[in-house]
């Protein structure tokens, strides 16, 4: 019983692993009040309608990604998104927090740019498809996702009643029902941390025509951005027209 409460009173600590706050010369921050929190958004603006919003994962310095995704997305501005309590903002994350975040910060590009794609990796996922399911989104990308944090902890945990004590739980299959726009998978060939099955149901929870899996071989989930086929997916899934998902030709 010791040992149950004490996984219970800490398990935020093992999902929400908090970065500092960093500089990032070649984007400028915008601050999104949310809840009565300040959340610092880093933003590249470009001309034109079209917007790509970012969530990242449970450690990840969302301001690492700017140049990568400045050059593989020149055609959109960019929104990367630092948690609460992560990279300047105010709080402490929370999934009802994160979620609240994510629609204010939606709401706030959306006055700006009329076609926002959302890009959420790992545990940024179950943001995304949560917001995708509450907002008109153009596209979803989701990458070394999950279909449940429940699930993902299960396997790491089945000694434990995981399903009773985890109060954040992204569930992501159940909002999977409500999203309408493509989806694009992106899964490391390598993941050791989330496992092929949990991204495989997942991919199960939307309609085969609307989402496409990608596996990029030979990567591990935080050695996706060693290969250039990584990002070049996502590229050519943002850059396609119309709503049909595309296929890869190689």
């Amino acid at each position: 019983m010791a040992l149950l409460a004490f996984v219970y009173a800490n398990q935020r600590s093992q999902i929400y692993f908090r970065t500092p706050e960093s500089l990032q010369p070649l984007a400028r921050a915008l601050w999104v009040d949310s809840e009565g929190e300040r959340i610092k958004v880093w933003v590249v603006k470009r001309p034109g309608s079209r917007a790509l919003l970012y969530f990242g994962g449970n450690a990840e310095d969302v301001a690492g990604n700017v140049d990568l995704f400045t050059e593989a997305f020149p055609d959109r501005s960019l929104y990367l998104v630092n948690y609460r309590g992560y990279g300047g903002s105010s709080g402490r994350p929370t999934e009802a927090g994160l979620r609240a975040d994510a629609l204010a910060i939606f709401d706030h590009v959306r006055r700006e740019r009329a076609e926002i794609a959302v890009m959420g990796r790992s545990l940024g996922s179950g943001v995304a498809v949560q917001l995708a399911s509450e907002r008109p989104v153009e596209r979803l990308v989701l990458v070394t996702a999950y279909d449940s944090l429940v699930n993902v902890a299960r396997e790491y945990f089945r000694w434990l009643p995981v399903g009773l004590l985890l109060r954040d739980r992204y569930e992501s299959t159940s909002h999977a029902r409500g999203v309408g726009a493509p989806v694009l998978i992106v899964t490391a060939g390598e993941d050791e941390i989330i496992s092929r099955e949990r991204s495989e149901a997942l991919a199960a929870a939307f309609t085969p025509a609307q989402v496409q899996v990608e596996v990029v071989p030979g990567v591990g989930h935080n050695t996706l951005d060693w290969s250039p086929a990584y990002l070049e997916a996502v590229r050519r899934f943002l850059t396609t027209t119309g709503g049909q998902v595309p296929s890869d030709d190689r």
